[in-house]
């Protein structure tokens, strides 16, 4: 099926499920010319207007399924709908692009350690129609338990966010005792620096570790190729960068030329308004590149996320933050807030590491030139790097811990 016929039948389906949709449209004329750019941009006002509320009618449809985002960035948690075709469709791609991931390297067993949502509630069954023996586990439990099930079951396959990693690498004496041979992340940035580290703890190559990218609206978006040294986008998605301004939200502009915000349209989602959809994430060099001879969509890295709400998240990238970090430290965990006009990055560890402490605030200061113009700009203070004890009970009380907290 070639790129106008599926575009084609995305604008038809969108017309179909959401009437709102195809109020703002010419229909026929749109169908006539497919051109991406001449389509309204599905920004967070237009889906709180539309598709958060309470009496959305896709509600009332009893053959469709719901989930609930965290409430991280908003605060509170929306729902979001699939059909059966949708559910058909994500655990097709995500059974792909985990194959692709393993390889045939004939793994035997996985344990899918993670938070809320979608990718929890699907985990199993992806793994499961891989011919694994699969366990689940919930990210709310205290760490000791989590160490307890991975010392019993010895998973080959790590399937987990970065945070609970963390937290489990920081109370583990050996890690490599859990018998894990390789790991997929999702749910949150993991920079080089910190997957750099995570495989010298676990003594694996960090082409052992291999990072997804995905979110509850859309389902599996990318995932890191090691032989492209790059994001790869999945089936069915066509990916647009622009830049905040073009947003209409008054979002300041991006300093590096090669950062955009990514904007998705899927050609196999039903159920919600994938059709030019802001996904708020910027991404680094977003282009195509060869990939086994066809052309794929590609970018860099995903370095931060922006919105109306996020104050200085504009500006302030944890992807950056994290990888000054873990030049200087191996086994610990990074929290960053806004204080006023203060940034405090907290480093948790086990030992003390008070003496890096002042090499690293100098490195975020000089190294991350965001961070210094503010600084000289008077909008931040300046930096404090803090050294805390590693307290699980503090990591665990959020399931997304890689993000900026504000008080």
């Amino acid at each position: 099926m070639s790129k106008l016929t599926e575009m084609k039948g995305t604008i038809q389906r969108m017309s179909r499920y959401f009437p709102w949709y195809k109020d703002q449209i010419d229909v026929e004329q749109e169908l006539s010319a497919v051109r991406l750019d001449r389509l309204p941009l599905v920004t967070a006002s237009v889906l709180e207007a539309h598709y958060y509320i309470e009496n959305n009618p896709l509600a009332q449809c009893g053959e469709l399924n719901r989930y609930q985002t965290s409430g991280t960035s908003s605060k509170r948690r929306k729902a979001i709908y699939y059909s059966e075709s949708d559910e058909e469709a994500y655990l097709r791609i995500k059974l792909d692009i985990f194959r692709t991931i393993l390889g045939p390297n004939g793994f035997q067993s996985a344990m899918a350690d993670m938070g809320t949502g979608h990718a929890e509630a699907t985990a199993v069954e992806v793994f499961r129609r891989l011919n694994m023996e699969v366990e689940s586990l919930s990210f709310q439990l205290p760490i000791e338990k989590h160490i307890e099930r991975l010392t019993s079951f010895r998973p080959e396959v790590f399937y987990t966010m970065p945070s609970i990693l963390e937290r489990i690498l920081l109370a583990s004496d050996d890690p490599t005792a859990y018998g894990i041979r390789h790991v997929i992340l999702v749910g949150e940035i993991a920079s080089p620096g910190w997957i750099k580290r995570v495989s010298e703890r676990m003594c694996i190559g960090m082409e052992q570790i291999t990072d997804t990218y995905g979110s509850i609206e859309i389902g599996t978006i990318a995932y890191f190729s090691h032989q492209h040294g790059r994001y790869l986008l999945a089936e069915g998605l066509i990916g647009e960068g622009i830049s905040p301004e073009k947003l209409g939200e008054e979002l300041e502009p991006l300093k590096n030329e090669d950062e955009q915000v990514l904007v998705l349209t899927s050609t196999v989602r039903e159920s919600f308004p994938a059709l030019r959809y802001v996904t708020y994430d910027v991404v680094r060099d977003l282009r195509t590149i060869m990939v086994d001879d066809k052309p794929r969509q590609t970018f860099q890295s995903i370095v931060k996320r922006i919105g109306p709400d996020l104050k200085h998240g504009e500006k302030i990238s944890i992807y950056d933050i994290e990888d000054v970090v873990y030049r200087h430290l191996g086994n610990a965990s990074v929290r960053v807030k806004v204080v006023g006009n203060a940034l405090r990055v907290y480093v948790y560890s086990v030992t003390e590491t008070s003496l890096v402490l002042e090499s690293i605030r100098y490195d975020l200061e000089n190294c991350i030139p965001e961070i210094g113009l503010m600084i000289r700009a008077g909008i931040l203070e300046g930096i404090q790097v803090i050294w805390a004890p590693f307290e699980d009970s503090q990591l665990r009380s959020s399931v997304k811990g890689k993000k900026i907290g504000y008080e």
